[in-house]
């Protein structure tokens, strides 16, 4: 589906144009072309590799999709790919930004995302001293602000960590629910991971050095998209690395919950193994035992085996074991 088209000219707006007169300003000079797709189909997409002229293999990777995020140049164009990462209630959601910037365009291809770019066009055309520097600034105004999303969904995981924590120390029992929702985030935090490295491996390849000549006016930019992106994965890194702290005091906090019970079972067990070395003794009515013929034999049995089995307690309650 198209959601824009415009020409620009010298850094300000010209006009929006059709589709097939694009070629045609891609003739003038000092000109440029912006096209916005989102989850275009097979026919959209082949129409504007015509008037762009784009690179067959580029265009496969745009229709095939779940491309890994990476940077190639083809001829004098870059192709980028980028991935969205959105938050959906409790989950998230990766999509795809795909971006061919040229000489004098730029056409990007969202799939799989909610939230677009308009307002990315709309600071773009607010600096038009920016848009003179053409596609290349456009390139980066768009990966910029697909990095700029990930800070949420960053804090958003370090809140939940947060919060996980808190329950591990403050509940009592239900650790297994701890264990599931620190997973999840593991798998939350991954999906970020895997859209952060190989994307600042992309961007280091936009500045210093040799760097495409599309983006040769704009290396500074994406020097601080880059510096962004390191902050971003130290920050997963903190995150991966409390997590898996997190987990090891869960699993260490179980067995010592079942430490515990166990002690209690073997203390009790302890216990009630005096009434039945006690009954067993006294239960085999040999003929010459004398307390079998006392008259006080029968609740001074009872008492012995009370007495044994209060001392026992009273011993275990003082080393903890109930």
């Amino acid at each position: 589906m198209l959601i824009n088209c415009v020409a620009y000219q010298e850094g300000k707006k010209l006009s929006d144009i059709p589709v097939e007169d694009i070629s045609e300003y891609l003739k003038l000079p000092e000109t440029f072309v912006w096209v916005a797709l989102r989850d275009p189909d097979a026919a959209e997409i082949a129409t504007m590799q015509e008037e762009f002229k784009l690179h067959e293999l580029a265009v496969e990777d745009v229709m095939r999709g779940h491309q890994r995020p990476k940077m190639e140049e083809y001829g004098d164009s870059v192709f980028v790919i980028a991935h969205i990462v959105e938050l959906a209630g409790d989950e998230l959601n990766a999509g795809e930004l795909a971006i061919f910037a040229g000489p004098n365009y730029v056409l990007s291809v969202r799939r799989d995302a909610n939230q677009g770019f308009l307002g990315v066009r709309a600071r773009a055309e607010r600096e038009p001293h920016q848009l003179r520097k053409g596609a290349g600034f456009v390139l980066y105004a768009l990966v910029d602000a697909v990095v700029d999303r990930y800070f949420p969904v960053v804090d958003a995981l370090e809140s939940e960590l947060e919060s996980i924590e808190e329950h591990i120390f403050g509940q009592q029992g239900g650790q297994r629910g701890n264990v599931e929702r620190l997973y999840a985030l593991k798998r939350k935090s991954q999906v970020l991971r895997h859209a952060v490295i190989p994307l600042m491996d992309a961007v280091g390849r936009l500045h210093g050095g040799r760097v495409p000549p599309v983006v040769r006016e704009t290396q500074d930019y994406f020097r601080d998209v880059h510096d962004h992106l390191l902050r971003i994965l130290g920050r997963l890194d903190a995150v991966r690395d409390t997590i898996n702290t997190a987990i090891q005091v869960t699993l260490s906090m179980v067995a010592i919950d079942e430490n515990d019970v166990s002690k209690k079972l073997a203390s009790y067990a302890a216990i009630f193994a005096v009434f039945t070395a006690f009954a067993g003794i006294w239960g085999m009515n040999f003929e010459w035992m004398p307390e079998l013929k006392w008259k006080y034999g029968y609740p001074a049995a009872l008492c012995v085996m009370a007495g044994v089995c209060f001392y026992l307690y009273r011993r275990f309650r003082k080393a903890g074991w109930l």
